[in-house]
């Protein structure tokens, strides 16, 4: 069966690295230097804005691992069809939101109105995320395996694709969450992160994240 080929994978990822690049950069904007004119002590005032901190290093290790998930996506390809460069742009569309819904997270999580909401939004933007990496997996290992560049057994596509998305319960209950507590919301999204981080739930042995 002919592939249906746009671009190559080559193509494919240096585009997106492009937008994660950007996406995890634009997080740090929401970080400010104090005023001195505005503050007498600069220890409370960086104090102050630790919810930015604690949003900013979720969502960096967040898209890191993505950057790494999506790595170990790319190089099985041999070739990219039109399904998959669409189901791309919808996950880079989604990782390029990240950088509002932290700031948005992190100026609302210790206010009384609108919390729940802005932790809702973050929660649900990581889930989105989530859903939207699965499902360009399973289009590169289910729907068209033709793409791969070597064969990967059904054992093996299996078990990338439960990696996949074991992710996606976790951030859908911290969304429902997020109507009780936007500070149990933002700790589950930072488990999450971590966990994929730890070498251990990796399923590939020369990167330190899971595909």
């Amino acid at each position: 069966m002919a592939k249906s080929v746009c671009m190559s994978p080559t193509r494919l990822e240096a585009f997106s690295d492009g937008v994660f690049a950007i996406a995890i950069t634009l997080l740090v904007l929401d970080i400010h230097v104090p005023d001195p004119t505005e503050t007498a002590s600069l220890a409370a005032a960086l104090g102050d804005q630790w919810p930015s901190y604690v949003a900013y290093a979720v969502s960096f290790l967040t898209i890191g691992i993505i950057w790494i998930n999506h790595h170990a996506m790319i190089r099985r390809l041999a070739a990219v069809d039109h399904g998959l460069l669409t189901l791309n742009l919808l996950l880079l569309l989604l990782v390029a939101l990240l950088p509002f819904t932290t700031a948005l997270m992190a100026a609302y999580l210790r206010e009384t109105s609108g919390e729940h909401l802005a932790a809702a939004i973050y929660s649900g933007s990581c889930l989105l995320m989530g859903v939207a990496f699965a499902a360009t997996n399973r289009h590169a290992l289910v729907v068209k395996p033709d793409l791969l560049a070597a064969p990967v057994s059904a054992a093996r596509r299996r078990t990338i694709l439960v990696r996949a998305v074991a992710g996606v319960a976790p951030y859908a209950i911290a969304t429902a969450l997020a109507v009780v507590s936007p500070y149990a919301s933002l700790a589950i999204c930072g488990a999450v992160a971590l966990y994929y981080a730890l070498p251990f739930a990796t399923g590939e042995p020369t990167i330190a994240a899971p595909s």
